[in-house]
């Protein structure tokens, strides 16, 4: 939802997600397609992939949705630390993963990538590409 919500709001930048542990070319959820569609943004193409080290080389930002996310992808990655922070880090946020918690976490979650997202606006604007876990 984080990236297509990005690449409607910046299309003159490159962004694109990635997993930490997923199931490679899985869609997007049904419930995270209906949210986004109600907003107007189509995720019918995206396919799931997993973070690889060519993906913390060519971003320029690298956003998690949690503090443990934010950890994880540092020791892995530690080269790309200075890149790495949380989507919601400008508002105090973590945002939780709604995957097969329903419809309320799907919304839940979506509200609070739309808070984060506001308040990382004016900063993404200048920067390309960016990496969403």
């Amino acid at each position: 939802m984080a990236e297509g919500l990005l690449r409607d709001l910046l299309p003159m930048h490159e962004i694109f997600s990635a997993g930490l542990s997923t199931l490679e070319g899985t869609p997007a959820d049904q419930l995270a397609l209906e949210l986004m569609w109600q907003s107007g943004i189509d995720i019918s193409e995206h396919r799931s992939r997993n973070i690889a080290s060519w993906m913390m080389r060519e971003a320029d930002l690298v956003f998690t949705m949690d503090s443990e996310q934010t950890e994880f992808v540092i020791s892995r990655y530690p080269v790309a630390s200075k890149k790495v922070e949380r989507l919601g880090e400008p508002c105090g946020l973590d945002i939780p993963d709604p995957y097969q918690h329903g419809l309320s976490a799907f919304c839940h979650s979506l509200r609070l990538i739309e808070r984060a997202v506001q308040c990382r606006l004016p900063g993404l604007a200048r920067n390309a590409p960016c990496l969403l876990n």
